[in-house]
């Protein structure tokens, strides 16, 4: 038709020398959002002159801009992958909002138990009480899967903590996501998706808590006999990409690396999902370059779909500190975040692909250890990696 946008190709650019295959994307992807959605490939709808989105070597990613919802581009946004510790970001939504900042919590050997092996861990000792505020950072900053563990147990195991996951996706309309353990260590049937990713951050952000807490680039955490030491965020962009808000990163031998980073400039917030990427420094530069293009085409390309609203809300419009209540005594300060835009009117194929194909689901890695205790000393041998922790 004359005057009509043109679409960008629906295919994937071919892989650099060094990157591995990528295998085709399911057949059967959801169309929740828009019916583009479920096709395979990039999907963009440019307006004339405009340039289309860089090439991402990725398995799946999207663009969204986290007021209106509308997505911008996006490459087979519900393939359901391995999540790896982006799904603490549906962990914080659902247990945050139950505990109080302030609140302590003396920690018993059973509560650490049964970590899988090489999970990443920010260093949490039995026999000693730690404020909910200090679980916190160590979930957000160094994805310590044994401060998640703590705050399932207080939050009634588990179990009981998985179970409540679930739901807490079910009603978001995440439904290419399955928990099974709530940390994001690789487990058979555990999947999410970047459309889900991005629901998952964009509900976060709504919460002042949840804002302070991926926004916080070093903190102190507790050791034994009154001391501290120093932890840092995972997410280097912080502090690096001008904007960025968060909000979580994540790596398992399985998803490789996941990302999902949100960042505010000119009024507009813009959320990137990106999913199993091979090499951490590409997972970043990726991000960087599609919030780049983001940003700049933002007011030149049409929506190829939308972020749906929960359950109960059509809109799923990101609120401020007065849409969740306003912010309680002793919540973290907000940090800039989601605001209307001027002018608007997070080795080897996932769980759910390895099931596909018929390749068994356990991956092992020997030989190698990575240090999952900062600053104590220790080395772990794994079959498993987590969570940037690899150089």
């Amino acid at each position: 038709m004359a005057g009509a946008a043109p679409r960008l190709p629906q295919t994937s650019p071919p892989p650099s020398p060094t990157a591995p295959p990528e295998p085709p994307p399911p057949s059967d992807m959801s169309a929740l959002g828009g019916d583009r959605l479920a096709s395979p490939g990039v999907q963009a709808e440019l307006q004339p002159g405009a340039a289309g989105p860089p090439p991402v070597e990725a398995y799946s990613w999207l663009v969204a801009d986290l007021s209106t919802g509308q997505i911008l581009a996006a490459k087979n946004p519900h393939w359901k992958l391995a999540p790896a510790s982006t799904l603490k970001m549906l962990f914080a939504d659902t247990v945050l909002p139950k505990l109080d900042r302030n609140q302590t919590h003396l920690v018993t050997n059973e509560e650490l138990l049964g970590m899988g092996a090489g999970s990443s861990a920010v260093g949490i000792k039995e026999n000693f009480t730690y404020r909910v505020e200090d679980l916190w950072n160590g979930v957000f900053l160094h994805s310590g899967n044994d401060a998640v563990r703590v705050l399932c147990h207080m939050n009634g195991g588990i179990d009981a903590t998985v179970a409540q996951m679930n739901e807490r996706a079910k009603s978001l309309q995440a439904h290419d996501t399955h928990v099974v353990s709530p940390d994001g260590y690789d487990a058979p049937g555990q999947v999410s998706s970047a459309y889900d990713l991005a629901l998952f951050a964009r509900e976060g952000l709504k919460n002042p808590d949840f804002r302070g807490y991926a926004a916080t680039k070093d903190a102190k955490f507790p050791g034994k006999d009154g001391t501290t030491f120093g932890i840092t965020n995972t997410n280097t962009m912080l502090g690096t990409y001008p904007g960025m808000i968060g909000v979580k990163n994540g790596y398992t031998t399985n998803a490789q690396n996941t990302f999902v980073g949100a960042a505010t400039r000119d009024g507009r917030t813009l959320v990137v999902s990106i999913m199993h990427v091979a090499g951490k420094g590409k997972t970043y530069e990726f991000t960087k370059q599609l919030l780049d293009w983001g940003f700049a085409s933002a007011n030149s390309v049409k929506p190829v779909g939308e972020l749906v609203g929960a359950e109960g809300d059509p809109t799923g419009a990101p609120g401020t500190a007065s849409s969740t209540g306003g912010q309680k005594p002793g919540q973290a300060a907000a940090v800039p975040g989601v605001e209307k835009a001027a002018g608007a009117s997070d080795d080897g194929p996932a769980w759910g692909l390895w099931a596909g194909i018929g390749i068994p689901a356990v991956l092992l890695v020997g030989g190698v250890t990575v240090f999952v205790l900062r600053r104590r000393g220790l080395l772990t041998p794994t079959v498993h990696f987590e969570d940037d922790i690899l150089p």
